[in-house]
């Protein structure tokens, strides 16, 4: 996991080598400060020679800006490695999911990949720099501080192998009660993220309802819930400090006795006994050794909360797509000819409810199909394995004679056109929306789909015409506005096939007529399969499909099915029978 993650690096390799590199010389300038000192005290002050006082001083002020200058230089690499890293891992991170099926998508959630994309991806920076800083600065401390110690006194030093058992046990005992706290608290992170998204898009749906109070509590629970769960894994991490200042405290007491009596000793035996200055030094390396040993905490704790981002992360760069093209993909779609071979359909492995069961059809190239059903008769779902938005469980589904798992994919989809039945669109120029169909389109060619997709008036109506700015999500034109716009931009792919998967229902009758007759006349070779509410929308199709419960029920033209489907005329005199009244 961490191997792979480790690749987001990549060009600030060097940034991230350069960072622990100029933090070792900074400690090992704060670890010469001490001894300087202790020599200055000595043999400067002690004896009162002058010139030793004036150059250990000179010693002391390089140090300390060799130190400064090491430490500043260690902090840019940081940054720079750190925000670098996370600039990569995001891009591998959304990359991959473009690469995302609709199945990989519902496997994690919205909510949740959003989520992974910004705070656990922030978390990761956080933790990263720490640990190219952090994680050296404590590993050096220790070891030149303790070693520097050893040199000093032997007998004293070993006070610290008596307190770190103590640190390393709490440790222990801490950190895996931690980490089931945090595992908790990102999921719960996952469901406030989900319930902002969902108030944020239904904000209308919400006010119009007068549910603000009810959202507002839904928020305050979970948010509540969130804080309690992290306070919760606060409290426990927060034994560590008293325990920490305990051996820090603990430290300089049994370092103060025994090194007094050792400097009292001194002036009997030299050789046995420890000089002021080195006692000073002594002191000096007890604060640096113990707080490494808490900074070291610290950069454990921390490592233990991104443990979970981590995993998540890694999830997401792991993910295999379902739908990938096969090595010796077709490069070429012959024709816009649709053939179901006994195809069923489950949305996942496990399911045990098909939504498409045993469908057989033949689509000849350049055929208007309607396909008519009630709610819930998998009418989406049968268009959505043209595009191989989904693979079929069962049999295949052949596109222009050949399997479209044999396809490249960008291939396919280029051929294919759908409308999808919740119409998206994203901000910026009308222009800029349609020309995802064609970035290639010129002005007349915009004009063109808009005068098929009966658009143009509309747009022209707009003080800015084509350049109008569409709101994210398209909240700033009609939902009937939105559909032609949607249809216009599927025209610009000069598709092979187009799907409309329910995209007239936001306009009237008169405009849903236009538009098919603009389909007849314009674009007679293209292959159209209208989901329709309305018999008006299909009834003059070259071939109408009644879907019920994922089964092919009846297939025929609309004289055909007034004589053989029950279905079909039950719904065809209700909606007569509506415009009637």
């Amino acid at each position: 996991m961490i191997r792979r993650l480790a690749r987001c690096i990549r060009e600030y390799k060097w940034a991230a080598i350069l960072s622990p590199v100029c933090m070792i010389g900074e400690v090992a300038m704060e670890v010469l400060i001490p001894l300087v000192m202790a020599q200055l005290y000595d043999y400067g002050i002690g004896l009162q020679d002058m010139q030793v006082v004036i150059t250990k001083s000179i010693q002391l002020v390089l140090c300390a800006l060799a130190s400064l200058g090491f430490g500043v230089a260690s902090a840019t690499f940081a940054s720079k490695a750190a925000t670098g890293f996370a600039r990569n891992l995001r891009h591998d991170m959304f990359y991959r999911v473009q690469n995302f099926s609709f199945s990989n998508i519902d496997k994690f959630s919205s909510a949740s990949i959003v989520t992974r994309l910004t705070s656990d991806v922030a978390n990761l920076q956080m933790t990263f720099q720490m640990m190219i800083r952090m994680t050296i600065r404590c590993t050096m401390m220790l070891v030149l501080a303790l070693t520097m110690a050893l040199r000093l006194s032997a007998k004293l030093s070993t006070i610290y192998l008596q307190v770190m058992p103590l640190l390393i046990v709490a440790l222990v005992c801490l950190v895996p009660v931690v980490f089931k706290i945090f595992d908790r608290g990102f999921k719960m992170m996952d469901k406030l993220n989900n319930v902002v998204q969902e108030n944020v898009h239904g904000i209308r749906v919400v006010k119009s309802f007068v549910r603000e109070d009810k959202e507002a509590d839904k928020f305050t629970g979970i948010s509540g819930d969130l804080a309690s769960n992290f306070s919760k894994a606060e409290k426990i991490l927060s034994l560590n400090s008293p325990i920490m200042m305990l051996c820090v405290y603990a430290c300089m007491l049994s370092i103060s006795w025994v090194g007094a009596q050792m400097v009292v000793a001194s002036g009997n035996n030299p050789d046995i006994g420890l000089t002021t200055g080195e006692l000073s030094s002594m002191f000096t390396y007890t604060t640096q050794i113990l707080m490494g040993l808490m900074n070291m905490s610290m950069v454990f704790v921390m490592m233990t909360m991104s443990r979970t981002p981590m995993r998540r992360c890694y999830e997401i760069l792991t993910e295999e797509p379902d739908l990938t093209s096969p090595a010796d993909a077709a490069k070429e779609v012959a024709d816009g000819s649709i053939d179901f071979e006994n195809v069923s359909f489950r949305y996942s492995a496990t399911a045990q409810h098909r939504a498409l069961k045993e469908v057989n059809l033949h689509i000849p190239s350049g055929a208007t199909v309607g396909i008519l059903g009630g709610t819930g008769s998998s009418k989406s779902t049968l268009v959505q394995l043209i595009p191989r938005l989904y693979d079929v469980s069962e049999g295949s589904v052949k596109v222009g004679g050949v399997d479209v798992r044999g396809y490249d994919l960008q291939v396919l989809r280029d051929n294919v056109a759908m409308v999808l039945q919740k119409n998206v669109l994203f901000s910026g120029s009308i222009k800029e929306n349609l020309r995802w169909g064609n970035p290639n389109a010129t002005d007349e060619e915009l004009i063109h789909a808009c005068v098929l997709a009966c658009a143009h008036d509309f747009i022209q109506s707009f003080p800015d015409g084509y350049d109008t700015h569409i709101e994210q999500g398209g909240t700033n034109v009609s939902g009937g506005q939105k559909q032609r716009l949607c249809i216009a931009r599927a025209l610009l792919k000069k598709p092979k096939i187009l799907i409309l998967d329910d995209s007239t229902s936001a306009v009237d009758t008169h405009t849903d007529a236009m538009i098919r007759k603009a389909f007849r006349e314009e674009i007679p070779g293209t292959t159209k399969l209208i989901i329709a509410q309305r018999v008006a929308s299909v009834q003059d199709a070259d071939m109408i499909i009644i879907l019920d419960n994922g089964q092919v029920v009846s297939v025929g033209t609309h004289k055909e099915l007034m004589q053989t489907s029950s279905i079909y005329q039950e719904v065809y005199h209700s909606q007569q029978k509506g415009g009637m009244e």
